[in-house]
């Protein structure tokens, strides 16, 4: 019996203790509070992509390019994004560490390279925080007009809604930084929650849309509703709705030092993760196509999901979605920033960020590091800003920091390629591996990534700049790419500069007791 209840009590402990001692081989000391499961380890991911947030969002944008057969464009991207995912895999066997696009690419490459895959994430995960946060304008003034807090046009395109929206996205972002500040476990609890809430909606609202279908499945066959002129051309803007929403599925990565049994946990998730979004997207997309009271009124390239919703099931139940969408909105929010906030813990724990100092310490009772959380929080909230005084500006930067996710991710795929090719990459024994089939798929992957980030970062002026009149819009994504990078420059010469300084202090050092 006593030997019975040894056994019993010890399994726990040596657990958490295998996983500390795992995580110690990589030289880091076990500070994060590890308290997440399975569930809450596919539910980091999903919430990241989220697809009632996003999709409610973009897919106007979709169809007023691509009309009805723009649907394609999602299976298309979805398969392209399994090819990176089933990398990512591999990976979070491996390297089951905070940080993992910034800790990933500096292990397949170089320290430098890794360097700028972790400040090309940071950025682009900050100002997605933004992104998601600014999408609460888009349904709770609908839901109830007292929302509207400032003037009575809810538009994000006036002066009155923008400004409506800045203010309640820094009220959201406020709340999320308070809840990733408290610790790991009540973030899960309410991502879990969330998460549920948003697979339930997704579940319900297509078989309703599908029972109200006004058309065939054979009407995503057709360009009815495209954007005139050539469709191949059109086809290819609209898969950039598909590209924005299916990314940040690595989120269980970056959860990885908070993961019960990482290594097997991480990878699931991440499959996991991405193929509820690819399916449940899908069918959403499918759904309200077919659902559409007219594919030609020109209602769904302007007002998009939301019209579908309170046209076919109306407002009432209407309403009840769009309550679930916002809870969507409130948990992807809150999981983005979870995610930068790693990002930054994981960099400067390695002291490779300025301030790195405060940025990296963990705090002993929540768990969490609650600097960077407030840090992330603080940019999120003055980017928003930005809508106030150029809503297409918003717009703009909000587009092009999934051009940087693309970005950082190639800078993870393309080190793991040239390992394969040189015969040097070695997937963990006894875990997730892609086998001979590695180096196809790594390979498609690359060629994907590559491909999207042309297309995402293509300076096309009905993207970027459709009022027109403005040409640093059209050239927005290269032009704060590039800035980025140069900022991105600065900061690492900084870095270099302290490290110097570091390796000469210990030679110093007799001198000065000489003297």
């Amino acid at each position: 019996m006593a030997r019975t209840l040894s056994s019993a009590m010890v399994v726990p402990m040596s657990n958490h203790a295998a996983d500390a001692e795992d995580l110690a081989g990589f030289g880091y000391p076990q500070q994060l509070h590890r308290k997440l499961g399975s569930y809450a380890s596919f539910a980091a991911g999903f919430s990241f992509v989220s697809i009632l947030t996003t999709v409610f969002q973009l897919f106007f944008f979709g169809f007023s390019f691509g009309g009805a057969a723009f649907f394609w464009t999602w299976p298309i991207v979805f398969a392209g994004q399994l090819m990176v995912a089933f990398c990512f895999m591999e990976l979070a066997a491996k390297y089951p560490i905070s940080g993992c696009i910034y800790q990933w690419s500096r292990r397949l490459s170089t320290p430098t390279i890794g360097w700028f895959a972790g400040w090309t994430m940071l950025i682009a995960q900050i100002v997605t925080v933004s992104a998601a946060a600014i999408a609460l304008q888009v349904v709770l003034p609908t839901l109830w007009s007292s929302f509207q807090l400032v003037g009575s046009d809810p538009s994000l395109a006036s002066s009155d809604g923008a400004t409506n929206a800045v203010l309640l996205g820094v009220i959201l972002i406020t709340f999320t930084t308070i809840i990733n500040a408290i610790g790991v476990q009540l973030m899960s609890r309410i991502n879990v929650i969330g998460v549920t809430c948003e697979l339930i909606g997704v579940v319900a609202l297509v078989l309703l849309l599908f029972t109200h279908a006004e058309r065939g499945p054979s009407a995503v066959l057709h360009q009815t509703g495209a954007a005139p002129g050539g469709y191949f051309s059109a086809f290819i803007i609209s898969s950039l709705m598909a590209a924005y929403v299916m990314v940040g599925f690595d989120s269980a990565g970056e959860l990885s030092e908070e993961t019960k049994d990482p290594r097997r946990t991480a990878p699931r998730a991440i499959l996991r993760a991405l193929t509820a979004s690819g399916v449940g997207g899908g069918l959403l997309l499918l759904a309200a196509i077919l659902a559409a009271p007219s594919l030609t009124d020109g209602k769904l390239a302007t007002e998009g999901l939301p019209y579908v919703l309170t046209s076919s099931l109306g407002n009432t139940v209407g309403k009840v979605f769009l309550a679930d969408v916002t809870i969507a909105i409130c948990v992807c929010t809150l999981a983005i920033q979870t995610a930068a906030t790693r990002m930054m813990f994981s960099m400067s724990r390695d002291r490779v960020l300025p301030g790195h100092g405060l940025l990296g310490r963990v705090s002993p009772v929540t768990g969490t590091p609650i600097l960077p959380a407030v840090v992330v929080g603080l940019l999120a909230a003055a980017i928003l800003v930005v809508n106030v005084g150029e809503a297409s500006l918003f717009t703009a930067l909000t587009s092009v920091c999934i051009v940087m996710l693309y970005g950082a991710y190639l800078m993870v795929t393309v080190p793991m390629l040239v390992q394969r090719l040189r015969g040097t990459w070695v997937p963990q024994p006894g875990h997730f591996s892609l086998g001979r089939w590695g180096l196809l798929v790594n390979l498609v992957a690359v060629a994907y990534g590559a491909l999207q980030m042309v297309n995402l970062a293509w300076p096309r002026a009905s993207v970027y700049d459709p009022a027109g009149g403005h040409w640093y819009l059209q050239y927005f994504s290269l032009l704060f790419v590039g800035g980025s990078l140069l900022v991105g420059l600065f900061a690492y010469a900084l870095h270099r500069r302290e490290l110097t300084e570091d390796a000469a202090a210990p030679a110093a050092a007799p001198e000065a007791a000489v003297a």
